[in-house]
């Protein structure tokens, strides 16, 4: 399939712990299509950008783009929008993993359905344990279901929350889909102008899908998988906590009714 053209876009801010494994593993395993990958860092200070350019500079499919602020995930996401020529586009987080060329068969299931905008990945832990991620719309009692959970299973709400009273094992449309590692088509991220920089973190996913939604159908598809480190650092550091809520109000007006 490698008359098919699909970008990507990382957007890295002190990654140096995860980067080279998501690095090596992407580029080593996408090779079925024609592939750019775009990696926007906002300005690191762990040395993050000099080894990516020392280590991954050389490869022609790569394109670094080194900013002096960091103005957020959106923002650095769109930068590339008008650099694109892409059928399709990947948005990818610096903590992921991948183990075979999920973008080909991702790209092949897109093509093979022209109604759909957007397509998730199953997404696991490193060790393959599922993540509970949030498939349907945000609302407040599901936001609090997840902060207070614990190391068990689920409770009800999370499962609501995370679409497991359905059968995860074939595809089905969403309402919500982690940012962590989506594909869109390039024509449609494009037209809605990618994602709403106000907000800076968090919430802007979903938001995206939300938006992709009013066109186009966003889907689940389980028979690719990629593998998230997710640290949950808004629930450690209180900086990235206070950015959540601030991104969970503006969120909840936007959408309100």
């Amino acid at each position: 399939m490698t008359d098919c053209s699909v970008s990507g876009c990382i957007v890295t801010y002190n990654n140096m712990r995860t980067i080279d494994k998501t690095l090596s593993t992407l580029l080593d395993c996408t090779r079925g299509v024609d592939f750019k990958l775009y990696i926007v860092d906002n300005a690191s200070t762990d040395g993050t950008p000099q080894f990516i350019r020392e280590k991954f500079g050389g490869d022609p499919r790569v394109e670094i783009i080194e900013r002096q602020s960091n103005d957020g995930f959106g923002v650095g996401h769109n930068l590339v929008i008008d650099r694109l020529t892409s059928e399709f586009h990947a948005v990818i987080n610096p903590d992921v993993i991948v183990r075979d060329d999920v973008l080909l068969e991702m790209a092949a299931y897109m093509r093979a359905h022209p109604d759909i905008g957007l397509l998730s990945p199953r997404i696991r832990f490193p060790d393959g344990r599922d993540q509970v991620l949030g498939k349907r719309d945000p609302k407040l009692r599901y936001l609090i279901a997840s902060r207070l959970r614990g190391k068990g299973e689920p409770n009800r709400l999370l499962r609501e929350y995370a679409m497991l009273d359905a059968d995860l094992s074939v595809p089905c449309d969403i309402e919500n889909a982690t940012g962590c590692f989506m594909l869109l088509r390039t024509d449609l991220f494009r037209q809605i102008g990618g994602f709403d920089t106000h907000y800076f973190l968090y919430f802007e996913d979903s938001d995206l899908t939300r938006t992709v939604r009013q066109t186009s159908r966003a889907v689940y598809y389980p028979d690719t998988c990629v593998y998230h480190v997710w640290g949950r650092e808004s629930k450690k550091n209180s900086r990235l906590r206070r950015i959540q809520i601030r991104s969970m109000l503006y969120y909840f007006r936007k959408w309100r009714g």
